[in-house]
């Protein structure tokens, strides 16, 4: 042991010693609460002292006559999981025993005995769900997947917007089309993809992904995928970062040193639009 440790420990010693024998002159005259008091000791650290030190643990409590032996709780073990109560609980047992004037045990004791038996749960049978995967669309190529959204440009007065429609291809980040209209109807989303596929040289991907947007769901579009044997994709309902691809997109578009951040009219933010995706 280090020196200054061993200097502490005797320090410390030292200061118990005179607390000790400080604490055996003060209690004859004031008493053993005074005493403590004034030399800082606890009343349960001297009372445990002079009682002396228990060893080993204490002893297990006997018991009761009434206990259970051991074949009545495998007895009542097997009426709480009979069939006619396996879905009740413990206090439903009782009372239904109770009324057929049959007593077997308290309700505590046969939460006791259930607990034992690791049985304190849902006790009914449970539907086992298998983990559900989640939707994914991986694109290895061009023209496999594409994704498209659109967002709001802020007009020249408060409340006023333009609505940007793009569509991209994931694998190649390519902006394949975009339009600019001052509305969201799914016959312009219709009209919009129609033109994309044919500004792609008549080739459409194989899935189309999308948020949960009124135009994106709406049936026009979905008659369109469906004419043109597209796979159409949504994201899951109440997840805002499902479609990353395109608001991804649209962040490097609103974010760019350029970005005016207000247009003063449609042909104004479709002008910057053509520059911009250009």
């Amino acid at each position: 042991m280090p020196v200054d440790a061993l200097r502490e420990r005797g320090f410390a010693e030292a200061v118990r010693q005179v607390s000790d024998d400080t604490f055996d002159l003060l209690e004859p005259v004031t008493g053993v609460k005074k005493a403590c008091e004034l030399t800082g000791k606890s009343r349960a650290t001297v009372y445990r002292r002079r009682s002396g030190i228990r060893s080993g643990c204490r002893e297990r409590r006997p018991a009761p006559p009434n206990a259970l032996s051991a074949g009545e709780r495998g007895e009542l073990l097997d009426v709480l999981d009979s069939p006619r109560f396996a879905d009740k609980a413990p206090r439903q047992v009782w009372a239904v025993l109770i009324d057929e004037g049959a007593y077997l045990a308290s309700v505590s004791t046969m939460y006791r005995l259930l607990r034992e038996a690791g049985q304190v749960r849902e006790r009914r049978a449970q539907a086992a769900h298998p983990a559900r995967t989640k939707p994914e669309l991986i694109a290895d190529a061009p023209n496999e997947v594409w994704s498209w959204d659109i967002t709001k440009l802020a007009g020249p007065l408060r409340g006023v917007y333009y609505h940007l429609y793009v569509m991209i291809d994931i694998f190649s980040r390519c902006a394949v089309h975009f339009e600019v209209h001052a509305t969201e109807l799914g016959e312009l989303a219709k009209d919009f993809m129609t033109e994309a596929v044919r500004l792609n040289g008549g080739t459409a991907p194989h899935a189309i992904h999308a948020d949960r947007g009124t135009s994106m769901t709406s049936k026009t579009v979905s008659a369109l995928l469906s004419d043109l044997a597209i796979l159409k994709s949504h994201s899951r309902p109440k997840v805002s970062n499902d479609n990353p691809f395109s608001e991804a997109q649209f962040k490097t578009l609103k974010y760019c040193p350029a970005f005016p951040g207000t247009f003063g009219s449609l042909q104004d933010a479709r002008a910057f639009c053509g520059v911009f995706f250009t």
